[in-house]
């Protein structure tokens, strides 16, 4: 495989190839032999990185959203379900019946009312997405939902410093693009002084 001009050799921990900054031009365009050709070719290459970086920036804020959406949403569920099993442990403890009335949201717009028989309230249905709903124990999905939410967190602060990491690398990549074109304009007029 060949060698990144334009990287360091090093990653972060989820593979993002850090950019080089460049110290010296002189290492990547030779002044006395290269061409217009040549030093557009390189400006091509790095307008080409600042991309392929802007585009894995995009996918992250996308992924953020997402995650953004998601945490509340799990948080909830799982407040909900702690707060059913309390209810359900002193119902059985106290015995007796008990009713609860509940608002539950069906989709962004719509809610709908239930009432929940709290002695019978010993498993959950938890809509999983695409089309799915799986019935748990009440207590192994308190664990799968503290589990999920828990990894949704890691996740999310993963996610920001990549964000983090990627803005950096753009940055010094466009100093280093800014650093070649005005290299390029002094050795465009030192060719025309020597001419």
């Amino acid at each position: 495989m060949a060698k990144d001009r334009l990287s360091t050799g090093k990653t972060n921990p989820r593979g993002i190839p850090e950019a080089i900054f460049i110290k010296s031009i002189e290492d990547f365009l030779n002044p006395k032999t290269s061409t217009n050709d040549d030093v557009n070719n390189f400006l091509k290459e790095l307008q080409m990185r600042i991309q392929q970086y802007k585009f894995m920036e995009e996918s992250k804020s996308s992924t953020l959203k997402g995650l953004e959406t998601k945490i509340p949403d799990v948080s909830k569920t799982l407040e909900f379900c702690k707060f059913l099993k309390e209810k359900h442990d002193k119902l059985v403890e106290n015995g007796g019946e008990e009713k609860m009335d509940v608002h539950y949201q069906l989709n962004d717009t719509v809610y709908s009312k239930a009432e929940i028989d709290v002695k019978d309230a010993s498993s959950v249905r938890l809509w999983l997405g695409a089309n799915v709903m799986v019935e748990y124990p009440i207590d192994e999905a308190i664990g799968m939902l503290s589990k999920r939410l828990q990894e949704t967190k890691k996740n999310k602060q993963a996610t920001l410093e990549d964000l983090e990491y990627l803005r950096s690398n753009i940055t010094t990549m466009e100093v280093n693009t800014a650093r070649v074109y005005n290299w390029d304009v002094q050795r465009r007029r030192n060719e025309k002084s020597e001419k």
